[in-house]
């Protein structure tokens, strides 16, 4: 089915009710995905409650009360065929109001997020091209390209002055020190979470505004180059995007505070940013400040202890897929890498590929982790699962068995 038929049978379906259970994933482009459509319902006076979740159980949904899932269910093949679902991973649930690029031939890990998706959704409700900024934390957040309906949207919003594009630092933070220490995305080798590193360049660079910018951007470039890849460096510096009608107009800032957000189980925080609340912009701040610390620890500690075949852990389940993700894709590892949490009996694995794989990544984990009777899914060089901690070792030796076949 063509996206824009199975996005008008979802706005179709949506503009009948007087009620709507939401439900988002919990980091940057879920809640994107889940605020845009909440604020598309608002405006046509549909009540709503939002609820940003980690993943969602198929028991916890009523049937008889009208659902939607942002950034989630695609992956779930026992949903309620009610649902309607607005997702850009690999599609499992074959309900009729399921909104998902890769079914419309749409490669969903370049060209389109859940929030684009819900996007396309919003504007068959009404007009709401000024919510295309968010669409911007989809894209950064999963790390896609401006391209295929991902440029689409931003070339009108763009043509609206909803975005502004520019150059600069892509840095996210409140001054230079902040924007240094705290660099997860990229990482940022002996110099993120190391106040004395960071005093060290910035004191070197001082001086006039644009020389010692530039003169900044080479010293990073030189202290982290032996550790790092080309596209760790080129991520220093490049385009910019200001968010002309956010409370956050940086983009790579609000994406970097509402992931942090959701993932620390401030998910209310998160999505109230995108509803345009500046109330609580002080306490997102300082949260994605903790929680970008929490990663930079973890992934120093990996660091110290490399893995021949790519195993990590690490104590908090709110950190494991942005390790997952610095360890691919900001050191010279270049096996796919397994980052394991736990909680309790259950333990919480993020797997990256920095390269493509013969299989697709989502699909090995899915069979995997169902294997031991666990549950998982994602993307095709992206996914996670969940499994019992006493059958950890069986799902890996089962993930290996499924790759190499």
């Amino acid at each position: 089915m063509a996206l824009a038929e199975a996005a008008s049978r979802v706005a179709e379906h949506l503009s009948r009710q007087e009620y709507v259970e939401v439900y988002a994933h919990h980091d940057a482009d879920g809640i994107a995905a889940g605020t845009i459509l909440c604020t598309a319902l608002h405006r046509k006076g549909i009540r709503f409650r939002l609820r940003v979740l980690h993943r969602v159980s198929p028991a916890a949904i009523s049937p008889d009360t009208p659902t939607l899932l942002c950034d989630l269910g695609s992956g779930l093949e026992d949903l309620p065929r009610e649902v309607m679902v607005v997702d850009h991973h690999l599609p499992r649930f074959t309900g009729d109001l399921h909104v998902n690029p890769r079914l419309a031939g749409i490669d969903a890990d370049r060209e389109l997020s859940s929030a684009g998706a819900a996007y396309i959704v919003a504007q068959m409700l009404g007009d709401n091209r000024d919510l295309a900024g968010l669409v911007m934390l989809g894209i950064l957040g999963d790390g896609q390209e401006i391209a295929g309906k991902n440029r689409e949207i931003f070339n009108d919003a763009a043509a609206e002055s909803v975005i502004t594009p520019g150059k600069g630092c892509r840095l996210p933070g409140r001054d230079l020190h902040e924007r240094l220490l705290c660099s997860t995305h990229p990482y940022l080798h002996h110099i993120s979470g190391d106040e004395m590193a960071v005093a060290d360049l910035i004191e070197s660079a001082a001086g006039d505004d644009s020389s010692g910018s530039e003169t900044l951007l080479s010293l990073i470039v030189l202290r982290i180059s032996p550790f790092a890849p080309a596209g760790t460096m080129e991520a220093l510096y490049g385009e910019r995007y200001s968010l002309e009608r956010e409370v956050i107009p940086d983009a790579h800032a609000l994406a970097a505070i509402v992931d942090a957000c959701g993932k620390c189980g401030r998910g209310g925080l998160a999505a109230s940013l995108c509803f345009r609340s500046a109330e609580g912009l002080s306490e997102a701040w300082e949260t994605a400040l903790g929680h970008r610390l929490q990663v930079i620890r973890a992934l120093r500690f990996a660091l110290e202890r490399p893995d021949p075949d790519g195993f990590y852990t690490v104590e908090e389940v709110s950190v494991a897929s942005d390790v997952a993700d610095a360890l691919v894709r900001d050191t010279l590892l270049e096996t796919p890498v397994m980052v394991a949490a736990k909680t309790d009996d259950l333990c919480h694995v993020s797997v990256r590929s920095a390269k493509p794989q013969d299989i697709r990544l989502g699909d090995a984990i899915h069979e995997a982790a169902v294997r031991c009777g666990g549950f998982g899914g994602g993307h095709t060089m992206r996914a996670g699962a969940t499994v019992s901690c006493a059958r950890l070792d069986e799902f890996r030796a089962a993930f290996g068995r499924i790759v190499a076949a």
